[in-house]
């Protein structure tokens, strides 16, 4: 794989709805210079204003990883994100028409499509890293989830679920490299229980009208006054079970699809990072909230490597020149 730095060739647009604003947006994914990373630019606010996708604007992690900037807010950034490193790309700026990238279908798979029908060239500059050298963790004591990364030449992620629940037990799912993100990971839609779900609507949280695309786990019985409420939200003359628990308005991808999507998400969170990394992740029990501060905790580490500078060397490695080749270009006689 290069390490030049990347971006696109033309640009390119795609429209939806957000899911949690309920509102129609325009994003126009366009190419940037060198070590512009991903910006954000809201053309609907007067003076177009920017939201970098740094870990440091992130402002809220309620069903979904949102960013602030003076005022200024860029909800559910991570899937777009995520398509954007899977795609090998460095440098985009984001321009939307609303504060929310359209939901599609729950996935990355739109944008890894729109990414690759715009084309994606090399730059001049070679990329920078944050290359792991011992192992980090970061572990969120209400809930138990923990993010951890060790050194590796590569950046690998494997995520690992388990909702305590009968539909949804232990999951887990590996993307060994970047260039697998496309066929394994990109087409892993979003999910919810039907207890989440039904208290979402319930509270007009979901507002985005179709979720057709969503997976639900159904976790509690299914009356009658549900089913009414999902017939209408799904715009279905019926609804019912499939074996495996879920909702029979879709069907799973994979039978991890759960956490596929969950090690997507990682993924998009860990882009806010800002830099290539160099470690292999693994992630247990996941969600917006420790994915963020554990990017946080990487950032700093990033932030440290910067300051130090210090040379990357193996102490390991056959010396360039022993004791003789060092006499042959400095013949003195020894001390």
């Amino acid at each position: 794989m290069s390490d030049k730095q990347k971006t696109l060739k033309e640009e390119v647009q795609l429209s939806g709805i957000g899911l949690h604003t309920g509102r129609q947006v325009s994003l126009t994914i366009k190419p940037a210079k060198e070590n512009t990373g991903y910006v954000f630019v809201r053309t609907d606010l007067e003076g177009h204003p920017c939201v970098e996708a740094d870990v440091n604007y992130v402002s809220s992690t309620e069903r979904g990883t949102t960013l602030e900037k003076k005022g200024v807010k860029i909800h559910t950034c991570e899937h777009l994100l995520a398509a954007l490193v899977g795609c090998d790309v460095d440098n985009a700026i984001l321009e939307m028409n609303n504060a929310e990238p359209p939901i599609m279908d729950g996935s990355a798979k739109h944008f890894v499509e729109a990414i690759e029908k715009a084309g994606i060239v090399e730059q001049d500059l070679d990329r920078d890293y944050l290359i792991i050298k011992e192992v980090m963790s970061y572990t969120d004591p209400a809930t138990g989830s923990e993010l951890t990364i060790i050194p590796s030449d590569n950046y690998e992620v494997t995520a690992m679920v388990d909702f305590g629940t009968k539909v949804l037990g232990t999951q887990n799912a590996t993307l060994k490299d970047l260039s697998e993100f496309k066929d394994e990971i990109a087409d892993a839609r979003t999910f919810s229980f039907l207890h989440e779900l039904e208290m979402l609507l319930d509270h007009g949280l979901i507002k985005g009208g179709d979720i057709s695309n969503a997976i639900v786990y159904v976790d509690k019985e299914l009356t009658p006054e549900t089913i009414e409420k999902l017939k209408k939200a799904f715009g279905k003359e019926d609804v019912s079970i499939r074996p495996n628990g879920v909702l029979d308005n879709v069907t799973l991808n994979y039978p991890n699809e759960a956490a596929r999507h969950k090690l997507l998400d990682v993924i998009g969170d860990l882009a806010l990072v800002g830099v290539r990394i160099k470690g292999k992740v693994i992630a247990n029990k996941p969600g917006h909230y420790v994915n963020t501060q554990f990017a946080k905790k990487l950032d700093r580490q990033y932030k440290l490597q910067k300051r130090k500078n210090v040379p990357d060397f193996d102490l390991k490695a056959e010396p360039v020149y022993d004791i003789n080749g060092i006499m042959k270009l400095l013949p003195h006689r020894p001390p």
